[in-house]
Formats: C-alpha cells, structure tokens, sequence
C-alpha cells in the first residue's frame, strides 16, 4: 500500500483533485453519499479519503454527522482539509490496516477505490469491521473490470501500445486490480462479515474534451510516473497517444463514456 501511496506526489494530488475527480470519482462520491444518508450514522469513518471528493459529498448529504476523514498519504490529506471547512469533519492519517481507533465506535465505515490497494485486504476489511458497532455499516466503491470502464482502458491500451516490452501497468495492477465480486465478497467473509450486498452500478465518466481527460490520467495519476520511470521525458509523447485514443469518444460535447464499480454493503 505504501508503494503505491507514496506516488500520489508532487503535483499529483493537485492534478488529481482538479482534473481526476470530475472525470470519474464526483459521480460515485454521490452515489455512496445517498447510500450513506439511508443508514443515518451519528458518526462516520472514511478510509483513503484522498483529497475528500467522498467527505465532502459525505458533509453535504449528512450534515450533522461526525466524519473523520484518513488516508496515508499526508499530500492528499493535507489538500482535502484545505477544501472543507466543517467543525464536523475532523482528519488524521492513518493506514486503513491498522486503523488507530477503538473498537465499535462508528456507525459506518466508508471506502472509495481505496481497498484495491491494500497490500492484506481481509486485514483492511477486519479492520473496518473491527471499529463498527453491532449493526454497524461498510461502504465501498471498488472498480468493475477495466474493459468496461472504456476510458481507463483506452489509456492502458496505449501505454502498451508505446511500451511494448515493458507497458506501465498502474491501472490494470492499482485501480482495476480487485474486480470480482466473488473475489471481494470471500474477503469480505473472511474479515468476518456475514450479510454483504454488491450492486453493480454504471455512471458516466465526463470530460469537456479528450485533451481534458487524457490530462487528467497522465498528469493526474501515478499513472505518469510510471511513464517517466520507463522512460524519462516521454510523458508528454503518452498524453499525446492517450488524447488520441480518447478522441474515438469525443463529441461536440465533449468526453460522455460509461464506467462501472461494485457498490459494496457489508453489516456488521
């Protein structure tokens, strides 16, 4: 997990917050934001909370909700507490592994497309499970497969595209890397939850251009890094193969593709 965190540097977390949420996290942030407002928590745990696309949409729906908000990555952490301002909201970095918090003390524990990268997952489950009362409720957004996420796959196609011998593979190993729900409800069992519920959900990923969205996955994700570690000085050349590959799903519009994720209940 630390591996993985530590690339959401630099400009990194600034670019993702501009460019990456719009594109593909702002629909499922308020998808689990409605879901959460079911339950009714008094008091919320969310877990990679990254720059706070999900606390903010967590504040909006639940307003009198306490939210704690973590991630390992203080970049991240740091930029989502600039953006909110609520005397409800608190932040701390913590590693969703080994959560710093007692045992049963929050109604709900929420999670966006942070589980696939928890090196242990059914430690990473344990643990939300550990510090949720009986009844108690585990929220997660968690990637379909990329093939049905077309503009995440577009850019993983051209990178193998570019890279032949060695593709930077961030996308199909990071995001994309937990797609079955057979697979996630055995973790989620293991963890020790007994009632799990894992709806598949298709939102649309938006952008105002392909040149907008191609900037967002190469400038706003460890995706570029991993570019740059190939190849130093080839990252501008990968956008330029990635706009192109997008603009196949341009309009007068702009960018409007389907994307699909698991919306995962699990009670305690």
């Amino acid at each position: 997990m630390k591996d993985q965190e530590l690339r959401f540097t630099g400009s990194v977390p600034g670019n993702y917050d501009r460019l990456m949420v719009p594109l593909i996290f702002q629909p499922y942030a308020d998808e689990l934001a409605e879901r959460a407002r079911a339950f009714q928590p008094k008091r919320i745990l969310e877990t990679a909370a990254g720059t706070g696309v999900v606390t903010r949409a967590l504040r909006d729906a639940l307003p009198d909700s306490e939210i704690v908000a973590t991630d390992l990555n203080p970049p991240m952490l740091d930029l989502a507490q600039q953006r909110i301002g609520s005397d409800k909201v608190s932040f701390r970095q913590a590693d969703a592994q080994a959560l710093p918090f007692e045992d049963r003390s929050f109604d709900l524990v929420v999670c966006q497309f942070g589980a696939m990268f928890f090196p242990d997952k059914v430690r990473g489950h344990s643990e939300a499970r550990r510090v949720l009362r009986e009844g108690g409720h585990y929220l997660l957004a968690i990637w379909d497969a990329i093939e049905r996420n077309p503009v995440s796959n577009a850019s993983q196609e051209s990178l193998i595209e570019l890279f032949p011998d060695d593709p930077p593979l961030f996308l199909l190993e990071g995001p994309f890397s937990y797609s079955d729900p057979a697979t996630i409800e055995r973790d989620l069992r293991a963890a020790g939850f007994a009632r799990i519920e894992i709806d598949t959900v298709e939102l649309r990923s938006r952008s105002p251009s392909a040149r907008e969205a191609a900037e967002a996955l190469c400038y706003g994700t460890p995706m570029g890094i991993e570019v740059e570690d190939r190849e130093p000085g080839t990252l501008d050349r990968a956008f330029a193969t990635v706009e192109r590959k997008l603009q196949a799903m341009e309009s007068a519009n702009g960018v409007d593709a389907p994307m699909s994720a698991h919306i995962v209940t699990a009670t305690r």
